[in-house]
């Protein structure tokens, strides 16, 4: 029935099968595609994107869709599509390049490379009629000039695996609370004191940036640190960002104020966001913050739940070949939805010059808290409330009979783990037991298809099947997903794993010499160079999830080898920490750790989940829990049980208090 079949049509990644039937020869990054390019001379062409990435779809359309332009592509290069969720090392091998090359990058990631792989020139998005000169001269070059192209190779290849030397850390290093307020001094120059986030456009969520912020103001009572981030939140919260209809967020906002969002909504910035307003409603009390995780995880659970209980990766930004066709309205569908409650709904949602974006869509938005709103339309605060309720019904029926974006329906290991996480979370917080049943379903869904017979981890899942050798992503985020279900149910099994994966990763993940980990195992195939992930991003670095499990397990298992390895790798961070916190503000968490109070809330007796949940009122993010139910040789728990009681031991810097009955009493000790 297709014109067009290339080798894409066996892979199992949507966005590989998205380009399956172009006309240009795609093949998947394997051996038989590098072998055809050394066997022919020809020049690689490597190009990165994935689902949801709206500008990856204008570049098919108009150039890989192109017969003219596929011919070209066929004749001069051997093409390679990489799905650069299915293969982040790919992506970040080239990606680092362009960015030398231009100083900038995104996706699409075109880059183009000698046969051996190593890289030549590179971009993003190319026009039609500049992807076509693109690839001729290059072309050209390689005939004609092959000496030059291979001299800028060797010294492109260099200057890449020049940056991805590990150092180990300065032995005279020191760990302060000091220099955590030198990073928040100068972070706040870059504050939005209006909108929140940073004084840019765009800007992203960056879920853990807020979480470490909002520690901090806790920390040093910062007052002016707390409003902005409760600003960032509430601001983000009400804004385009925020699926107001159906819960959920997008990807970013292409403006300053949260307003126009680029429409797709991924598994990883879903997951922290739930983490990160849990957190703070429970520092706040704030009930938007509660609402924002319940209709989030109601979003994933409708939208990004497989029967096996597994997560998909993300939802696409268009439907029908339009940008966010699917999230907007027209004022005339509206008015027909809302009837006579329309003039307090379009107030409530700004349908109005405010939530106007083109084409005579609306995107819904707020700019009022509930009592503000219902006070101009004289209402009580409940009475609106139920008619937004009734309104988010009628919208939700409405949206389910459009033409849905693209779902991503392959299952990443980290980011499951990130959503695992996110429900231990929200559970931790809210109590709703349907959060911990989600999680406890996905960690048997790892457990089941994710966690291989040898000690290892898979990657990806898709249509039953595991692929995909595991990446130190993989590894940090289940061993911080299953430290944390550990927290929740105190089951050893969840911390037997976290500490077999933990000596899995050190034997093949390593750098003996830093002691610094690689993003790819030493099982894998070598690229041009092997990278170690250690700037926190829109995901934390996979180096500073490490290092914080390193100090979790240390504390949990007696290890003082992986706690000295914890704060050795953190003393390596100071200079970046210090210069450019919202790049590195997952290290920072574990300097708070490091440099504040870290409590041990040690739980032993029949009754040890009642007491556990008795904490749930109470914020201290400086803390872990563990818990025995019985007798235990664990370091933690030794000589510690007494029968007929249930008794909780607070511990810093292994000093435990007289233990307590009453988790009141244990929190009124640390004021």
């Amino acid at each position: 029935m297709h014109k067009h079949t290339n080798r894409l049509i066996s892979e199992s990644s949507p966005y590989l099968l998205q380009h399956a039937h172009n006309p240009v020869n795609w093949e998947p990054w394997d051996e038989q595609a590098l072998e055809r390019a050394r066997n022919e001379n020809k020049l690689l062409l490597i190009s990165v994107g994935y689902s949801a990435c709206h500008w990856c779809h204008v570049m098919e359309h108009e150039s890989f869709e192109d017969e003219q332009v596929a011919r070209i592509m066929n004749d001069l290069f051997v093409c390679i599509k990489v799905d650069r969720e299915e293969r982040p090392d790919i992506d970040q091998v080239y990606m680092h390049a362009v960015q030398l090359m231009t100083g900038q990058g995104g996706w699409p990631l075109n880059c183009f490379a000698m046969p051996d792989g190593r890289p030549v020139y590179g971009g993003t998005y190319f026009q039609k009629k500049q992807w076509i000169n693109v690839l001729l001269n290059l072309a050209d070059l390689w005939k004609s000039e092959p000496g030059k192209v291979i001299e800028y190779a060797e010294k492109l290849t260099e200057g890449v695996k020049q940056s991805e030397q590990l150092v180990a850390p300065p032995a005279d290093a020191v760990v302060t609370a000091a220099l955590l307020d030198e990073c928040i001094a100068a972070w706040k120059q870059r504050f939005d004191n209006e909108e929140g986030g940073p004084k840019r456009a765009p800007k992203f969520p960056l879920p853990n940036n807020y979480l470490f912020l909002l520690r901090q103001s806790h920390f040093t009572t910062d007052a002016e640190l707390r409003a902005h981030v409760e600003l960032t939140l509430t601001k983000m919260a009400y804004g385009g960002i925020y699926d107001q209809a159906g819960g959920g967020f997008a990807r970013y906002s292409t403006d300053m104020d949260w307003k126009v969002p680029h429409f797709e909504k991924m598994l990883y910035d879903n997951s922290q966001l739930v983490s990160l307003y849990a957190e703070a409603y429970q520092c706040t009390g704030n009930a938007l913050y509660r609402e924002i995780v319940d209709e989030t995880i109601a979003f994933v659970k409708r939208e990004l739940t497989s029967p096996e209980g597994a997560f998909y990766s993300a939802l696409d930004a268009d439907s029908e070949g339009v940008e966010g066709k699917f999230y907007t309205w027209t004022k005339a569908e509206l008015q027909l939805l809302f009837g006579a409650q329309a003039p307090q709904l379009f107030d409530y949602f700004n349908v109005n010059e405010t939530g106007f974006w083109e084409h005579d869509q609306y995107i819904l938005l707020r700019r009022d808290a509930d009592d503000v709103v219902a006070a101009r339309h004289g209402l009580t605060a409940a009475e609106l409330k139920q008619q937004v309720a009734d309104a988010k019904t009628k919208l939700m029926a409405v949206r389910d009979k459009r033409i849905r974006p693209g779902l991503d329906d392959k299952s990443l290991t980290s980011w499951n783990a990130q959503m695992l996480r996110a429900c231990v979370d929200a559970w931790t917080v809210l109590g709703n037991p349907e959060y911990l049943e989600m999680a406890l379903r996905n960690a048997d869904f790892l457990l089941q298809h994710q966690c291989r017979g040898d000690g290892g981890l898979w990657h990806s899942w898709k249509n039953g099947k595991s692929s995909i050798n595991g990446f130190l992503e993989d590894y940090a985020f289940v061993i911080d997903a299953f430290i944390a279900l550990y927290g929740a149910t105190f089951e050893n099994q969840w911390l037997e794993r976290a500490e077999q994966l933990m000596q899995y990763a050190q034997s093949y993940f390593a750098d003996e010499a830093s002691g610094y980990f690689y993003f790819t195992s030493a099982l894998d195939a070598a690229l041009i160079a092997r990278k170690a992930e250690l700037a926190d991003n829109v995901i934390p670095a996979s180096n500073s999830v490490m290092a914080v499990n390193l100090f979790y397990l240390g504390h949990l298992l007696g290890r003082e080898t992986w706690t000295k390895q914890a704060v050795m790798l953190l003393a390596g961070m100071q200079h970046e920490l210090k210069t450019y916190g919202g790049g590195y503000s997952n290290w920072g968490i574990l300097q708070q750790h490091v440099v504040f109070p870290f409590y041990e809330f040690v739980f032993v007796g029949k009754a040890v989940d009642k007491m556990r949940d008795g904490c749930r009122n109470y914020y201290l993010p400086n803390k872990i829990f563990a818990g025995s139910r019985e007798p235990s040789d664990m370091p933690l728990f030794r000589n510690r049980y007494v029968e007929a009681k249930n008794l909780l031991y607070v511990c810093v810097n292994n000093t435990c208090a007289l233990p307590v009955e009453d988790v009141q009493e244990a929190f009124a000790r640390l004021r």
